[in-house]
């Protein structure tokens, strides 16, 4: 029997909702009282300029309203971290993404001696 118009379009708005979870991580957060929660994050590699923009200037609000589930930014401000949270919980989603932030290898050395003798 196939399926309905009706069952098509549930089927694909459960895979967009399934897509959509999958492109976060889940990461603990702690509040300022020791109160820890779950909150999704994008993937580090997956932070896009103007997060880092604010992070750098100090704007923590700006920069969790774009790294968070849009969903999960209320337990943010519920949880009201302190700098040291923000850190803790920035290195485990960086962590979580394979990804070093702030940690560049750099350009490797030549092999080859560029002293003249």
């Amino acid at each position: 029997m196939p399926a309905t118009k009706d069952q098509i379009e549930a089927a694909r708005a459960q895979e967009t909702e399934v897509d959509t979870e999958e492109e976060f991580l889940t990461v603990p957060l702690a509040g300022y009282d020791g109160v820890t929660k779950d909150v999704r994050v994008l993937p580090a590699n997956r932070w896009r300029a103007s997060a880092f923009r604010a992070l750098n200037s100090g704007n923590i609000d700006g920069f969790m309203e774009i790294v968070l589930h849009e969903d999960d930014y209320e337990i943010y401000e519920d949880l009201d971290p302190t700098s040291d949270g923000i850190g803790k919980f920035a290195e485990e989603a960086s962590r979580l993404s394979g990804e070093a932030l702030g940690k560049s290898s750099g350009p490797s050395r030549s092999s080859r001696s560029t002293r003249k003798r």
